[in-house]
């Protein structure tokens, strides 16, 4: 019969229980024991969840406490020198606290040390630790962990398919370090690591291992591709059945070389790219299982079960019992469970699935092509038709005055009235900067008070009134300690906002909020994406009245803060029912009448930060051009209905810049900041190639870490800034925004900022 499985699931809990229970770990509120003890809790449930909802596996290796790809980096005992774990890596038991070193620059135990770079996950908002490769490096299997949680689900009674990040994949994503050189030398001792891994698992009675090689739909060089046949043949002889693992998009021209390699079965996206289910089809070995992925794994509509029933059937057909159903990626993308969203409008939850309830999907599916359906399952059917039709019938999602509003769009409208030189002269006169001007990037702590207030307004148990009176106090605080500490062009610090998308899109028509839909982002920070369900526009101003308020208590410029469009559409979980590009288009204009306003209201320099801006890339090159040319056009949008004198920022981070520097310098924002500091300034190599030429903030440090900067850190990273931009275009900023912190960690961090800054001015003046 047709396999029912996924790719991954959710480790953060429905309640974002392990979230919090890490922190507080780290605060050292509970202890190690504890810690591993609501983990394998968590494991447990996650497991049974699968079990009941009638999957014939369950997913094992899919959990971490921060990161996937960190788990394997320190399972082949890939963990840099400056973190002491020599012995450790030697025993095979590398420490749990080492691995949150790595991650976070310290932990409970251990001295403290320079975090691993972390960056996107491919083309989506997970953030993942970057392995470090060094020439001549070694791997041993260095952690227990991965063979623990299998003894965990098999003496618990479950039937594990074990999940691991694919050896190719591992370091594709990995960065070298000190002199360059080939990765793929390090291929060899690589594979030996994994092949007593699947041999290890082989022991405990596994029979099947998936390997996520979705490096394959990337454009890979030849001898990218020629690893992937070496590395598998080699692979082959190991005593379990691999399933490769690709999503995120088309295998393209990998095809012919993903379905030769021998491999016990192949899982596609059948969501991002349904155009290849057949032709994977007809290259596939007829002793090859196919798993196919037909349930979005990275976006929150209902499936149209009745739809993918009658697409499925000849497929079924064609590959018999080697048809396996599972969602398009891992569910680590989307939310735990819908049936939490009790305050959730009625018609909009009937549109949606979560995590549990696309394992629901995954199972009907299976049980309706193996013609084994329950009543519960044509229930399913019957009730997905009902809701799909719903939303398309519904008066909710189109408005036409937005459609004649983007229909009038020209040309002029995406265009700054000068070039970035007119504009310089006049910023530099009415802003009055010196140089190296200080900034931060946004937000400052959200402290415990802040989220009291918060829930207590939410609850109703604090007026709107009061709510907001605690919010203007929170902001004169932080004004207040940014004038102390020196900084040149404050915040207002962003206390009343919850999350940078969120707080938008709850001011904007066309959106709807989850109480529970938290989404891992990375390690312990979750994001709650909205719903972009309909035509987006903005009624009243959304951040004016803050930033007004903030500019009357000081006499430097103050910042205005907005998030950018493009990032509003990556971090939303978007409507399916027309091209993303229009929907970005629709965000860019109500942004656009929220950048006038704040001119209009005396705010003289205004973000508007686009994070997300290289996440949005496809992963194919030749896809590249169309989504850069809306994606530009959307900023500019945005931001250039105002005059030359008012400066527009914008902020980018964890991103490689070398492969969209152009579009970057299309934007024609008057400064950028980028977070530098984790690669060393590495990241100024493409603006200085490029010769960019407008004003740059490099972050000189990085505030996922409590470690404080110190100042001749932060000079010397400056000055290494300098050998590739010139002075008078430099900034002087943290690498992004301070909510996560703590003021006991920031005052100092920027003291330090500001003292370093003025050691440049007095050596560059």
């Amino acid at each position: 019969m047709t396999v029912s499985h996924i790719l991954g699931y959710p480790r953060i809990g429905a309640q974002r229980e392990l979230k919090k229970v890490t922190e507080a770990y780290w605060k050292g509120e509970v202890t190690r024991e504890e810690l591993e003890a609501a983990g394998q809790a968590l494991r447990l449930h996650h497991w049974q969840t699968q079990q009941n909802a009638g999957l014939d596996f369950v997913s094992v290796g899919d959990f971490a406490f921060y990161d996937q790809v960190l788990n394997v980096s320190v399972m082949l005992g890939a963990v840099p020198g400056r973190f002491g774990a020599q012995q450790e890596v030697s025993a095979g038991d590398v420490a749990l606290d080492t691995a949150f070193r790595m991650a976070r620059g310290r932990a409970p135990s251990g001295k403290p040390a320079a975090a691993c770079e972390m960056t996107k996950y491919f083309d989506t908002n997970y953030h993942y630790l970057v392995p470090e490769l060094h020439e001549g490096q070694t791997f041993t299997l260095a952690s227990q962990r991965l063979f623990d949680e299998v003894d965990e689900a098999l003496q618990a009674g479950f039937t594990p398919k074990v999940t691991l990040t694919g050896p190719l994949t591992w370091l594709w994503l990995g960065k070298t370090k000190g002199s360059e050189f080939d990765r793929l030398t390090l291929l060899d001792n690589v594979l030996d690591v994994y092949s007593a891994i699947l041999s290890r698992l082989a022991t405990q009675g596994i029979e099947w291992v998936q390997l996520d090689e979705p490096a394959l739909v990337q454009d890979l060089p030849l001898a990218w591709q020629q690893a992937f046949e070496r590395a598998y043949h080699r692979l082959q002889s190991a005593p379990v059945k691999v399933l490769v693992a690709t999503y995120f998009g088309a295998l393209g021209d990998n095809l012919s070389l993903t379905t030769r390699l021998p491999v016990a079965g192949l899982h596609i996206d059948a969501v991002r790219a349904p155009q290849q289910v057949e032709n994977v089809i007809d290259r596939l070995s007829p002793h090859q299982v196919l798993s196919i992925g037909f349930v979005d794994g990275r976006n929150i509509w209902r499936a149209d079960l009745a739809a993918l029933r009658e697409r499925l059937l000849p497929l079924k057909v064609r590959l018999g019992q080697r048809l396996w159903l599972a969602p398009s990626c891992s569910l680590l993308h989307v939310p735990v469970d819908l049936t939490q969203e009790a305050e959730l409008d009625s018609d909009l939850v009937s549109w949606l699935a979560f995590a549990r309830q696309k394992l629901d999907e995954v199972v009907t599916l299976t049980r309706l092509v193996d013609n084994r359906a329950t009543a519960v399952d044509e229930q399913r059917v019957s009730e997905a038709t009902r809701a799909l039709d719903t939303r398309r019938e519904s008066a909710r999602i189109h408005q036409p005055a937005v459609s004649q509003r983007l229909a009038a769009i020209t040309e002029q409208d995406s265009q700054r009235r000068s070039s970035y030189a007119t504009r310089a002269v006049a910023q530099r006169r009415s802003l009055a900067l010196p140089l190296f001007p200080t900034t931060t990037i946004g937000s400052f702590p959200q402290t415990n008070e802040i989220r009291a207030a918060r829930r207590a307004f939410k609850a109703g148990e604090l007026s709107q009134a009061d709510y907001e009176a605690r919010m203007r106090e929170e902001i004169a605080y932080a004004v207040e300690r940014q004038e102390a500490l020196g900084l040149d062009v404050p915040v207002h610090g962003e206390a009343e906002r919850n999350d940078m998308v969120e707080y938008f899109g709850e001011q904007l028509e066309g959106f709807a909020f989850t109480r529970f839909g938290w989404v891992q982002s990375y390690g312990t920070r979750c994001v709650k994406p909205p719903i972009i369900f309909g035509d987006v526009t903005r009624p009243t101003p959304m951040t004016v009245r803050w930033s007004e308020f903030a500019q009357t208590l000081t006499q430097k410029p103050m910042k205005g803060m907005l998030t950018g469009p493009v990032t509003i559409l990556q971090w939303s979980f978007v409507r399916d029912d027309q091209p993303r590009a229009t929907t970005c288009r629709q965000i860019a204009l109500a942004l656009r009448d929220e950048v006038v306003d704040l001119e209009k209201a005396g705010i003289q320099v205004i973000q508007i930060d686009e994070p997300a801006l290289r996440e949005g890339l496809p992963l194919r090159q030749h896809e590249w051009q169309g989504y850069l040319d809306w994606a530009v056009e959307s900023f500019q949008l945005s931001a250039a209905g105002v005059a030359d004198s008012t400066q527009i920022h914008t902020h980018m981070c964890y991103s490689e810049f070398n492969d969209i520097i152009g579009a970057i310098a299309a934007l024609d924002a008057d400064v950028i900041t980028i977070e530098t500091s984790r690669s060393d300034m590495q990241l100024l190599d493409a603006f200085q190639d490029f010769a960019y030429p407008n004003e740059i903030g490099p972050g000189v440090y990085d505030i996922h870490t409590p470690n404080i900067p110190e100042v001749s850190w932060m000079v010397d990273l400056m000055e290494k800034a300098l050998e590739k931009i010139p002075a008078e275009r430099l900034w002087v900023n943290p690498d992004c925004g301070l909510k996560t912190r703590g003021w006991a960690e920031v005052e100092p961090a920027l003291a330090n900022m500001v003292e370093a800054a003025k050691i440049l001015r007095q050596r560059y003046a």
